[in-house]
């Protein structure tokens, strides 16, 4: 559905950051919505979204086991 959005997990990208989580995320809000930007009356719950899937793949990364590979660093609460 969204090829463009890179993997993020360790090793394939190690370092990632919260500028990488928040861009996976709008790519993924605008695919499923169909807005790349939305209107006015729709930006606060569009920006919800954003926000909450970025949360989501963070806390997906620190969570996951990668084996064989370096494991992923505990962020730092934001």
């Amino acid at each position: 559905m969204c090829r463009s959005i890179k993997t993020l997990r360790p090793p394939v990208t190690p370092d990632a950051s919260d500028e990488d989580f928040h861009a996976a995320a709008l790519q993924y809000v605008r695919k499923v919505s169909g807005f790349r930007a939305p209107a006015a009356h729709n930006r606060e719950a569009f920006d919800r979204a954003v926000e909450a899937v970025a949360e989501a793949t963070a806390r997906l990364l620190d969570e996951l086991e990668v084996r064989g590979g370096s494991a992923r660093s505990p962020r730092a609460a934001a």
